[in-house]
């Protein structure tokens, strides 16, 4: 193993920028991956764009990246598992290197056939989609309303349900030229945002009862119409905010239909809370995984040297899928 490394900073202006660092080694409950390939997230251009001094943010500086896949190069004290050599997919801060330092549960195993570029686009997916749903309620025959579904998380939401036995799957798209994309994913019925009333439509594509599970991606305004949305005794997740973070809701909703609603954001902060939601969707939908029933969809795959490409492709909001940088 060499003692330096390729890592992307931000903090230095409105791109990140490639630094050379020592390659670290790992403390107890740690391991050291050697990355292949990083999936860019949402989160990765709103710190990005938080830490510009170019354009009135803070300019610390800070390692870029959460999501990776590899092959274990170096473990602590106390990891029985993954082993030496074992290919990972998972997520840590910091990870846009070439060799990341990681918690040992903060990774699941690369199923055989699967390659690297897609393995890095799951992980954020798949702990937040299951943990939403798990949050909920979910149980196999439920009805489902994803919201923000061609989001790269969301398309990954739309097939775990699937995975895991939805009876209903109703999927909520921008734009019209989308539906396809979404029924291949495994959703039943595809509502088209501003062309169609969210609520009316769920009501409709349910004989008026409703959906059991609504996991929201967008915020905003469409949090609010998945409240009278959602059947009596049903369950409201507020995943992400793609809209606005702000939503005014209409409370007889909530209280005639005995609404439950929660909101999920599993970050670093409780690493063996985290852990375990990583493991129990290991355990959910790894053979989901191996057998292609949940795959991300990739719309680029570009480069550490043309890692502002990449990210302007995320910011362009034109992108299918996910982003993706191949590790030099």
């Amino acid at each position: 193993m060499p003692e330096t490394m390729t890592a992307l900073f931000g903090g230095a202006g409105p791109d990140w920028t490639p630094r050379q660092l020592p390659v670290p080694d790992p403390g107890p409950g740690q391991i050291v991956v050697r990355a292949r390939a990083n999936a860019l997230n949402n989160a990765d251009l709103s710190q990005l764009a938080g830490a510009d001094p170019t354009s009135g943010g803070t300019g610390k500086e800070y390692r870029a990246g959460y999501e990776f896949a590899g092959e274990v190069t170096a473990v602590g004290d106390g990891v029985d598992a993954p082993a030496v050599g074992e290919r990972v997919m998972g997520t840590s801060p910091g990870s846009f290197a070439q060799y990341v330092l990681a918690d040992h549960r903060h990774v699941l195993p690369v199923p055989d056939g699967l390659g690297h570029e897609e393995a890095c686009a799951l992980p954020t997916g798949l702990l937040t989609e299951h943990g939403a749903l798990t949050v909920a309620g979910f149980r196999p025959g439920q009805s489902v309303l994803i919201t923000g579904a061609t989001s790269g998380i969301g398309l990954i939401g739309v097939q775990v349900a699937k995975a895991l036995g939805a009876g209903r799957i109703i999927a909520t798209t921008r734009g019209a030229g989308k539906r396809g994309l979404l029924t291949r994913a495994g959703a039943d019925t595809v509502v088209v945002a501003g062309e169609q009333d969210l609520a009316e439509a769920v009501l409709d594509a349910t004989g008026g009862r409703g959906v059991d599970v609504a996991l929201d991606h967008v915020g905003g305004r469409t949090f609010a119409a998945c409240l009278p949305a959602t059947s009596t005794d049903g369950a409201v997740v507020s995943i992400g905010r793609l809209d606005t973070a702000e939503s005014t809701i209409d409370l007889d909703a909530l209280a005639y239909r005995h609404l439950r609603v929660a909101g999920v954001s599993f970050g670093f902060t409780r690493p063996a809370e985290l852990g375990a939601v990583i493991a129990a969707a290991g355990r959910a939908l790894l053979a989901a995984v191996a057998d292609a029933r949940v795959r991300p969809l990739i719309d680029t795959t570009l480069s550490f040297d043309t890692a502002a490409e990449a990210a302007e492709r995320l910011r362009s909001h034109q992108a299918h899928g996910k982003v993706i940088l191949t590790v030099p």
